[in-house]
């Protein structure tokens, strides 16, 4: 990622208009996050389903899929009462049906899920995690160095990041430019945070002034700290940055800013040397999108232009 960045935009169309799509399903899913247990979802048990055979024999003996996700990042993946709901479970639960086996969603903070998943915890990591050549690559994005094994990924979603203000209360912020010497608030270890922290070395550069970064654990710390006046923006992904403005406070809390820029796909991410269970995953998402289950899901949650129409292995860049 280089310090200096152009908006790249995710579709042909603004997504600004599923907006509102989004808004009807957190009226009537979100009332709150519950506990934060492990929980399975989707899929037979039997061996019947027509990709069971190609799952490892590890996998298929447990018939169980260990999730690493970060899950209070709505709408892609949070709960409520206890139950783990979101874009990434129902897509998980979809692929369940194709490969005969649940999905088990695990919870952890964001930027330990790669690890998990190199210490074989978790099977995969789905947690709206944008793939990218670092992430495949195992490349520090601080560094630029290698600093572990990488991943390669099962691309199933596309969105791009997103800056967000109290509702009212813009302090003229429209483009990232426009963050100089102010401060925003984002969850640690995702995209927003490394453009954070690109754009701030390219206000230095500028003699405009850092932009003061708070990390969080996740994205609604983040919006809690944005909303009690402790930063002046924040920053997530589209989807989530729509939700939280039309759900947060009744629709009062904040706003969209600008347009979306890094327009990007999400991958599941899967080890590198498990190049059965990678292979397994993009052949149900390809079964999934040629039925109709995946566009189905895409317009429960509002986020239509989000959609992939095939299943692809690394194509992030």
């Amino acid at each position: 990622m280089t310090a200096s960045f152009t908006p790249r935009g995710a579709t042909p169309k603004s997504r600004m208009a599923s907006i509102g799509a989004v808004a009807v399903a957190g009226a009537l899913l979100l009332t709150g996050c519950g506990d934060q247990t492990n929980k399975a979802t989707g899929g037979s048990n039997t061996n019947s389903a027509p990709l069971f055979n190609q799952l490892p024999k590890e996998i298929q003996s447990a018939k169980v899929i260990k999730v690493g996700s970060d899950i209070n990042y709505p709408p892609v993946e949070f709960k409520k009462n206890g139950q783990v709901m979101g874009i990434d479970p129902d897509i998980a639960d979809a692929l369940g049906k194709q490969l005969g086996v649940k999905f088990e969603f695990n919870n952890g903070t964001f930027d330990t899920l790669l690890s998990g998943l190199r210490s074989k915890r978790y099977d995969i990591a789905m947690s709206a995690m944008t793939d990218n050549k670092g992430r495949q690559e195992g490349v520090d994005p601080d560094t630029g160095k290698k600093a572990g094994e990488g991943v390669d990924f099962v691309d199933y979603f596309t969105a791009g990041v997103s800056i967000y203000t109290k509702k009212g209360d813009t302090k003229g912020i429209k483009t990232w430019d426009d963050l100089c010497g102010k401060k925003i608030v984002v969850q640690r270890g995702t995209v927003s945070h490394d453009l954070a922290k690109s754009q701030s070395a390219t206000c230095l550069k500028n003699k405009k002034g850092k932009i003061s970064i708070e990390a969080f654990g996740n994205d609604t710390e983040a919006q809690t700290r944005l909303r009690g006046g402790g930063a002046v923006a924040g920053s997530s992904d589209f989807p989530v940055a729509a939700y939280a403005v039309k759900t947060s406070g009744g629709g009062k809390d904040f706003e969209l800013v600008g347009d979306q820029v890094e327009a990007a796909p999400y991958g599941i991410a899967v080890a590198k040397k498990n190049t059965q269970l990678r292979d397994a995953l993009k052949q149900a998402l390809a079964l999934i999108i040629a039925n109709g289950e995946y566009d189905k899901i895409i317009a429960k949650w509002g986020v239509k232009d989000g959609a992939v129409t095939k299943a692809v292995i690394n194509g992030g860049k």
